[in-house]
């Protein structure tokens, strides 16, 4: 296992890596990524300076993108008739910094897809689960001990089945570098928070400005602006 990498300081590019597994995966669970690709080296080159100015720009972050999966050839079902074609196979695939995995319609993953999930959660420094995508990780052991969240119809099944993780009634819920979502537009929240609490956010920044322009989802994360 490599030295966990500063999210914040990194000193090199950060490997986010979107784990498919095999099944359809909900296109809008893996949607957050873009809020990362948003702040990214990548996208502000091409940017014009009328949209972001130069000193907006130079706080861009170096991210290098991986879709992983099994075999890294095969192309990946997404929801709406959408595929991807990977970049990465589990053998390919360095280690990830930050891990995002949404929901699929797999009722167990593969003996492969759990050792891989189990390295990445081992190696990265932020593991996210968007809606369901919390399932599959659970089978592998990621979320014992934890305090996780899940789509909120979900969360009392799972406090039956899944009883050594403490499961919480919201929209989103950090522990350690483990992340997870209720239902699916949550997940754009939770990216929003990860990443104001990894990268400076405040006014004068790239981040900020992003939220502004872009109008980021910021809604309340213990649900107290819907009724009970």
């Amino acid at each position: 296992m490599s030295p966990l990498i500063d999210l914040a300081n990194p000193g090199r590019p950060i490997h986010v890596g979107v784990i498919l597994l095999g099944g359809v995966t909900e296109m809008l669970d893996v949607g957050p990524v873009d809020l990362l690709s948003a702040i990214s080296s990548s996208l502000m080159k091409h940017m014009p300076d009328e949209i972001i100015p130069p000193e907006f720009k130079n706080q861009a972050i170096d991210f290098d993108f991986h879709w992983v999966s099994e075999s890294g050839k095969t192309p990946s079902l997404l929801s709406s008739n959408l595929s991807v074609i990977p970049t990465d196979s589990f053998k390919t695939c360095p280690p990830l910094d930050i891990v995002i995995m949404g929901a699929v319609a797999v009722d167990e993953p593969s003996a492969a897809e759990k050792a891989f999930m189990l390295k990445s959660f081992a190696d990265c420094s932020a593991f996210i689960t968007v809606c369901e995508g919390m399932q599959a990780p659970l089978k592998a052991g990621i979320f014992d001990g934890k305090t996780a969240t899940a789509p909120r119809f979900r969360l009392e099944t799972l406090r039956n089945i899944a009883p050594s993780t403490n499961w919480v009634d919201q929209r989103w819920v950090n522990d350690g570098k483990l992340w997870s979502s209720g239902a699916l537009l949550n997940g754009m929240e939770l990216m929003s928070a990860f990443i104001q609490q990894t990268w400076p956010s405040g006014e004068g920044s790239l981040v900020r400005e992003m939220m502004n322009k872009a109008q980021w989802p910021s809604r309340d994360q213990f649900y107290r602006d819907v009724a009970q």
